[in-house]
């Protein structure tokens, strides 16, 4: 029984070896991606107002896939340390050099929150793809110091007529904005109080396309019934275009509360909605002091700052002196808060 056992045990090894000895690995075929060769790292760009129409020439090495067929390298583009968790594509060609205006650049960074007229560290990077049944490659990533220029971003806008601006389809300023470029508009809604608190949200500047949502559930319907709420204020709202969907904030209260105003720092004086502008504003009489913008009598809600510029908990905004002034409160733009103070 012995010898037996041992006969089998060596006719199962021998076709394992065999099986060994012939097996081949797959040969591994060595990849090679692309980068920037112009402007190389550690270079800067300085964007002009004056020239947004400049073209800056990207010049990329060759990328190797270890195989013929057509490689397409595109160009992407985010702000330094981000890891390329949002990156913009800038744009692609067949050749060694891809073309971007000055503009472009500078509208994709002040988009991403870059400042302008400050420098920021902003990673590109290639990816090169072939006509191949294979994954793109990425070459290395290149950090050039950017400048942007001042200027107005046209983001994709959302419009939202409703009870509270006349259900005006037409009115350029109620809209929701889309700040990062991908399909989701952010903005305020201000719900006047004696008013239906209804409106809706459309695609265009007319009643083309609008969507409501008729089962009050959070779900954009086309053609659908008047979003309703039941309270006035202002509402932060958020629309995934692509998943049909909203929310809504609960509502604030904005008034002015300060030393300056009626009210002391007790008490905030409140503002009201010019449907027009669609922006929050009170004319009232302010003596020389400090004043802030705060919310449903909650200092968690409150907004400071000085030349125009707001932000949450920001420093107090001096009144030079006593006078009747009309102040503005603008919410309009998604990520920005401005003011103005104005003497009459």
């Amino acid at each position: 029984m012995k010898v037996l056992k041992k006969i089998a045990w060596i006719a199962a090894v021998i076709p394992a070896l065999w099986a060994c000895d012939n097996y081949e690995m797959p040969p591994i075929i060595p990849q090679t991606g692309s980068t920037l060769a112009s402007p190389s790292s550690g270079s800067s760009l300085v964007l002009s107002a004056d020239n947004t129409e400049e073209v800056i020439p990207f010049t990329v090495t060759a990328a190797d896939f270890g195989m013929t067929g057509t490689v397409t390298y595109s160009l992407e583009m985010d702000l330094a340390g981000s890891s390329f968790a949002n990156p913009i594509t800038l744009g692609s060609t067949t050749s060694n050099i891809i073309e971007v205006t000055a503009e472009a650049i500078n509208d994709e960074l002040l988009a991403k929150g870059a400042m302008f007229d400050t420098p920021a560290d902003v990673d590109f990077r290639v990816k090169a793809s072939i006509n191949q049944p294979l994954s793109p490659i990425y070459g290395e990533t290149v950090t050039l110091s950017v400048t942007p220029y001042n200027s107005d971003v046209e983001f994709p806008v959302m419009y939202v007529p409703g009870d509270y601006q006349g259900w005006n389809p037409e009115n350029e300023m109620t809209v929701l904005k889309s700040v990062n470029f991908d399909n989701v508009y952010e903005g305020y809604v201000h719900v006047l109080p004696g008013g239906t608190g209804e409106f809706k949200v459309n695609e265009t500047n007319s009643w083309d396309i609008n969507y409501g949502d008729s089962g009050a559930d959070g779900t954009l319907d086309r053609d659908g019934d008047n979003i309703k709420v039941t309270e006035f204020g202002t509402f932060f709202m958020k629309v995934d275009l692509g998943a049909k969907t909203y929310t809504l904030s609960d509502p604030l209260y904005w008034g002015i509360i300060g030393d300056a105003t009626d009210g002391g720092w007790d008490s905030e004086t409140k503002m009201k909605f010019d449907r027009d502008e669609n922006v929050l504003t009170i004319t009232t009489d302010l003596k020389a002091g400090e004043m802030k913008f705060r919310a449903n009598q909650d200092w968690g809600f409150n907004y400071g700052g000085s030349n125009g510029e707001l932000s949450e908990g920001g420093p107090n905004i001096p009144v030079a002196e006593a006078g009747n002034y009309t102040v503005t409160l603008d919410f309009r733009t998604p990520g920005e808060v401005k003011y103005t103070l104005t003497k009459n």
